[in-house]
């Protein structure tokens, strides 16, 4: 197993326990992550900085969401700096209870250990409750 994909699920078990400290040092401080235009609450865009991805996108997420980020196959790039993650979120919105249930594809590229960005491609019309 390469560092990457050892780096890439050391974060999805920070995101499932919410462990903030943990996500914060994986993620480099000049990270970049780019979230799937069209996400709800204006996480959607390209966010700079570890701080800006964890409060901008995942905080915002938490607060609107019960989401469970489920990772099924990490697929290694022949760079062996990058990995690829395929799974699911699962979960309800918080004020609704509507159930959100989506796809996903995390490209996430790893350096000395930590994730210098990530890009998210899932389908935003799943992540849309109606009102």
């Amino acid at each position: 197993m390469d560092t990457a994909h050892i780096v890439a699920q050391r974060f999805y078990r920070a995101l499932s326990d919410g462990d903030g400290n943990a996500l914060f040092a994986l993620l480099t401080e000049d990270f970049e992550g780019v979230v799937s235009a069209g996400m709800p609450h204006g996480v959607g865009g390209e966010h700079h900085g570890r701080v800006a991805m964890i409060t901008d996108v995942w905080g915002r997420i938490d607060a609107a969401y019960d989401i469970e980020v489920v990772p099924r196959e990490y697929l290694t790039t022949s760079g062996r700096h990058q990995v690829v993650v395929l799974g699911t979120y699962r979960g309800r919105a918080r004020a609704t209870a509507e159930r959100v249930d989506a796809a996903f594809a995390h490209v996430i590229t790893v350096k000395n250990g930590q994730i210098t960005a990530l890009q998210q491609i899932t389908d935003t019309a799943r992540w849309h409750i109606p009102a």
